[in-house]
């Protein structure tokens, strides 16, 4: 990973959660009435959240989570329902004060939302990480080296998305540029996953990490797959 690459992506994501589209995604991640499209994606969006929940032990009772790229803290917040002490980091400091308006008082776990980046190891270490949609605007080379450096700080398992390389998702991309400009998202980066599947097994930084289950999730314009990775 470049970190000019890596730097210059993180600051485009910043500008779009922050200023361009908070509204917009204040309103998706909420259960306010939203137009046909963006149901497909709240609904995905929805699928996905369940899946990756359901990888993660049911008594989560003091264990420590990790929720990257958190943004309003749905997840973080079934999490803490089921007893985990949340980290929630995010890159948008307007989702995250979002977020902690939501969230106050849910338990018996608890939730901590922090403005940062999630590689930033003062974060501390994790039992499970959880990293939805926050990876699936990075090249295939940055998503293993991020997948590499939370490892380091991971006891049992990282569960990420990434965009799967498909010719459905690509002609989505297409039509997604006739959007005005304020609705699009920052590029996504498709990943073949037999590639990745690849290049995540013979990562020197992922030594003792096992690729376990995966699943995809499409949903209209909603199309992301789930991986898991366990320390064995």
């Amino acid at each position: 990973m470049t970190t000019q690459s890596y730097a210059a992506r993180r600051h485009q994501l910043e500008t779009y959660f922050d200023r361009t589209a908070v509204d917009a995604w204040a309103r998706l991640t909420s259960d306010a009435p939203v137009g046909r499209i963006r149901r497909t994606v709240r609904a995905g969006r929805d699928e996905m959240r369940a899946t990756l929940l359901s990888w993660l032990p049911h008594d989560l009772s003091g264990m420590r989570i990790l929720d990257a790229g958190c943004g309003t803290g749905a997840l973080a917040a079934e999490a803490a329902r089921r007893g985990a002490r949340v980290v929630g980091v995010d890159i948008s400091p307007k989702l995250i004060e979002l977020g902690r308006e939501r969230l106050a008082g849910i338990g018996p776990g608890s939730i901590d939302l922090i403005v940062g980046d999630l590689l930033d190891p003062a974060l501390g270490v994790f039992d499970h990480v959880v990293a939805m949609d926050s990876l699936i605007h990075y090249p295939s080379a940055d998503v293993e080296t991020v997948l590499a450096s939370l490892a380091q700080r991971t006891r049992r398992s990282i569960l990420f998305t990434f965009a799967p390389s498909t010719p459905l998702l690509a002609s989505m991309h297409a039509i997604g540029q006739f959007f005005p400009r304020s609705d699009r998202s920052p590029a996504i980066e498709p990943i073949a996953a037999a590639r990745l599947a690849r290049r995540i097994d013979d990562h020197p930084g992922l030594g003792g990490w096992l690729r376990g289950r995966s699943r995809r999730v499409a949903r209209g314009f909603y199309i992301s797959q789930a991986q898991e990775l366990v320390r064995t």
